[in-house]
């Protein structure tokens, strides 16, 4: 039932006691109130006071123990499907992946119900999710982004800057220090993608062209002096002083990806071998066969096909890559050269409708309809509006890739570009036990992140329905 608008709250009661928690409990990161995200999300959206079970809360804490079984269900390695096993948790670590019901003494357990067990999804671009935008300059906005994006399986990410002055990205990054530490309820941070400034005018897209510019050493090293967060950087290779941009952030252990980019086929190989050896969202904001003079040219989607080592990244919303374009790319790139994206901001998992992209005081406006986000004069996409399940629904359904190839394609092969395969993107014994759980319409029941519990539809499904009595 719902306490009374003045109802004291209560959150040290005894083991038959009802808890009362109000909105500022559920932000509180200790004490007795040790709600898992999915309570949490039920009463910050309905905005509600709720009386809430202490037995309720026993179980969502012993969920989230230190060891955990998750049995009765298909489990997708790397490889192959195991038709009926087991995962078990220890620590937060995957320590044994099994076909049958093992037993594992003293475990907390998770009943899969024959649904699929699959590695966390990570998503290597995203901007904001369920109303909120990396830009926003707050860190509420980034807590909020990581747990909307976790009810749809991510349970990594790397968050993703659009073209701003250089003191709004040196507030983004310090905001992501402070999230970083309190992210406990949503999908991990990896850390920052730096998206722009430094692109081609006429490849902006939905880029704000008041900041796009040339890369500048005084500028991007000033940058990287203020982070060690900053894990991925794209821009347009072919503008002066990209190169030599390259080889800074190469030194540094970042990644390079290209982006908003007017390059040609000579141009992408000389970027490729200097460091450029991602394609940021594939097919958009690049060149394709281009004409000049009469004569036609090669541009950087030929590029990225006939240089086999390129690694590609797709928006598979089935909208910026449709059907035939998704098959495409995975007939030639193949599943361990194309990572699937969501690219998505602020609307992810909101209703249609206005909507800004970037920042809330200083973003531009744009519409959301038809499953993507457009300018209002409806000229170009301006992001998306994608989850990472809606991402491998679209591979499977639409592009009518296996199951196993479209998950892999958000799991092993992001880590793989991002270099993490030690610890993250398969079902393996040592790695995080980053875990979601899916039914055949890929639509997700459970994510875990590093052995806890952070969605679990079937509790919030009940947590709601207790909400409104």
């Amino acid at each position: 039932m719902f306490a009374g608008p003045n109802a004291a709250s209560n959150t040290t009661a005894g083991k038959n006691d009802v808890v009362v928690l109000k909105r500022a409990d559920l932000n509180k990161p200790s004490g007795d109130n040790r709600l898992n995200a999915s309570i949490t999300r039920t009463l910050l959206n309905s905005g509600a006071l709720m009386s809430v079970a202490n037995k309720r809360l026993h179980i969502k804490i012993r969920i989230m123990g230190e060891k955990l079984k998750i049995f009765n269900g298909k489990i997708l390695t790397p490889y192959r499907l195991i038709r009926q096993g087991t995962v078990v948790v220890s620590n937060g670590k995957i320590v044994e992946v099994s076909a049958g019901n093992i037993d594992v003494p003293d475990a907390e357990e998770i009943d899969a119900k024959g649904n699929y067990i699959a590695p966390g999804f990570i998503d290597m671009h995203v901007h904001g999710g369920g109303g909120h935008d990396f830009m926003d300059g707050s860190e509420n906005a980034f807590l909020r982004i990581a747990e909307t994006h976790a009810q749809y399986g991510t349970t990594a990410m790397l968050p993703t800057t659009l073209t701003a002055e250089t003191e709004e990205l040196y507030k983004t990054l310090e905001l992501y220090e402070q999230a970083n530490r309190n992210n406990t309820a949503g999908a991990q941070f990896l850390g920052i993608h730096l998206e722009g400034p430094y692109f081609a005018m006429s490849q902006r897209g939905a880029q704000d062209p008041r900041y796009i510019r040339n890369p500048d050493p005084k500028e991007y090293k000033g940058i990287l002096s203020r982070s060690s967060s900053i894990k991925r950087w794209s821009a347009a290779p072919e503008l002066e002083g990209a190169l030599e941009f390259a080889h800074y952030l190469k030194s540094k252990g970042i990644l390079v990806a290209l982006a908003h980019t007017d390059a040609l086929y000579d141009e992408t190989l000389v970027a490729f071998e200097n460091g450029y050896t991602l394609a940021t969202h594939f097919y958009s904001c690049m060149t394709g066969v281009t004409r000049k003079n009469a004569l036609r040219y090669a541009g950087v989607v030929e590029s990225a096909y006939l240089i086999d080592e390129m690694d590609v990244e797709v928006i598979a919303d089935g909208i910026h890559c449709p059907p035939p374009l998704l098959k495409l790319i995975y007939k030639i790139k193949g599943t361990d050269r194309m990572a699937l994206i969501t690219d998505s901001m602020r609307a992810a998992g909101m209703p249609e409708g206005d909507s800004i992209l970037g920042s809330l005081h200083d973003g531009l406006k744009v519409i959301v309809e038809d499953g993507v986000a457009k300018l209002p004069d409806r000229t170009s996409f301006a992001g998306s509006v994608a989850t990472a399940d809606r991402l491998v629904r679209t591979m499977v359904k639409e592009a009518e890739i296996p199951l196993l190839e479209a998950v892999r394609m958000i799991t092993n092969t992001p880590a793989s570009i991002l270099g993490i395969t030690d610890r993250k993107g398969t079902l393996i014994p040592g790695k995080d036990a980053d875990i979601v759980i899916i039914d055949g319409d890929i639509q997700v029941q459970k994510t875990i992140v590093n052995g806890r519990v952070i969605f679990d539809k079937e509790l919030d499904k009940q947590n709601l329905e207790l909400a409104l009595k």
